[in-house]
């Protein structure tokens, strides 16, 4: 029944060092959920109760988040072996907090929690690494927290966007660069408007600090751009 997953899964964090003849024998004896969407379905909700690691299959979906007046907040894309839930799965609580959506139709395998911490009563020797797998992926789910609540605390929009492309310049090595994100999902992540986002890049660009077309960007004034980051 697993067979066809086993493939992709081999090729996620939360499988390393775990063999593709393992990881069959781990989905037979965790027995996981799996489960289709459509698009637009919400695959998990905000406050809701959440016991189980999910993972992307195939498709896309998206995760937002909302604020006491119902404005969206962009916080990641979810692709094919991409995984959500695991910090509020083992949480206290166990509660999600933010909404998945899927972008297009989705399958998506659901972990149950208790089945990957707990004891296996078999001794499988993939349960070890799977678990240290898991504590290195929630440790660097928590550091892309940390950065995106820095993004918040920079009150002025250009000092936001200098920010963020010099984050996309030093990733990518490289002065030319596509952006992960599409404008609206930027700006959202950014927690501004697309208008005032779209605005002030075409005065970046105008003031020579920055060229672009669609998602495709072009770092002109490195040492401008680190100034108005400060």
């Amino acid at each position: 029944m697993f067979k066809k997953y086993v493939d992709i899964l081999s090729k996620i964090s939360l499988f390393q060092d775990i063999t593709k003849e393992d990881i069959t024998i781990m989905l037979n004896c965790i027995k996981p959920k799996i489960s289709q969407f459509k698009k637009n379905d919400l695959i998990a909700i905000s406050g809701d109760e959440f016991k189980s690691v999910g993972i992307v299959i195939s498709g896309k979906a998206v995760v937002v988040k909302e604020n006491a007046a119902g404005n969206r907040m962009f916080m990641t894309n979810l692709n094919p072996g991409d995984m959500f839930g695991e910090m509020a799965v083992f949480s206290g609580k166990s509660v999600l907090p933010a909404t998945v959506e899927a972008q297009d139709k989705c399958t998506v395998l659901f972990l149950p929690g208790e089945k990957i911490i707990g004891e296996c009563k078999n001794m499988c020797s993939w349960h070890r690494p799977l678990i240290r797998n898991m504590f290195k992926i929630i440790s660097n789910r928590a550091l892309v927290l940390n950065k995106h609540v820095e993004y918040l605390n920079i009150k002025n929009l250009r000092g936001k966007i200098s920010t963020f492309l010099i984050e996309q310049y030093k990733k990518s090595g490289k002065s030319t660069f596509k952006l992960p994100l599409k404008r609206n999902e930027l700006a959202e992540f950014l927690n501004v408007s697309r208008p005032s986002l779209s605005r002030e890049m075409c005065h970046m660009r105008d003031e020579g600090l920055i060229d672009f077309n669609r998602s495709s960007f072009h770092i002109k004034d490195i040492e401008g751009l680190k100034n108005m980051s400060e």
